[in-house]
């Protein structure tokens, strides 16, 4: 019998505390895009920039804030996504040097299935969960993003 290793998850008995779980709840959620990602042959950051321009044509720079990456690193992931058809870049209405990039038609695709396959599998992740659960999980986990500001 396989174990689906999304769902396999190790603890003890003992509650964790509040780094601890936050961790754990993040290695959950990394292995959740890991696995939706290698289905596709993307990689994390590859799911990420998809879901960043699911509702917006960034300029470079701008793109490489929101992933935490530099002009170099956001340059070669840019070109790679492009290369497989997924984004395009067309220059800036408002400033001649810059930039924009966009999904295609495939990556608009591609990120509708990933946002789907995730999604599904993440709430997955909290069935045993009752609905004032579920409620005070959403508005605490906001809290945490919007406190350090990474509201994106």
């Amino acid at each position: 019998m396989t174990t689906d290793p999304v769902s396999t998850v190790f603890t003890d008995s003992k509650p964790l505390n509040t780094v601890d779980a936050l961790v754990q709840l993040s290695f959950l959620i990394q292995r959740v895009l890991g696995a939706v990602g290698a289905e596709h042959d993307l990689s994390i950051i590859q799911i990420r920039l998809l879901g960043v321009l699911r509702d917006r044509q960034p300029g470079m720079l701008e793109l490489g804030a929101h992933l935490g990456l530099d002009k170099s690193s956001m340059t070669g992931l840019v070109g790679r996504a492009e290369k497989r058809g997924l984004v395009q870049r067309s220059p800036s209405p408002r400033d001649g040097r810059a930039v924009l990039v966009s999904l295609t038609p495939a990556g608009s695709a591609l990120a509708e299935q990933c946002t789907t396959e995730i999604g599904r599998r993440i709430i997955g992740l909290t069935d045993g969960l009752t609905t004032p659960e579920l409620v005070e999980l959403t508005r605490l986990s906001d809290a945490v993003v919007r406190a350090a500001g990474a509201n994106d």
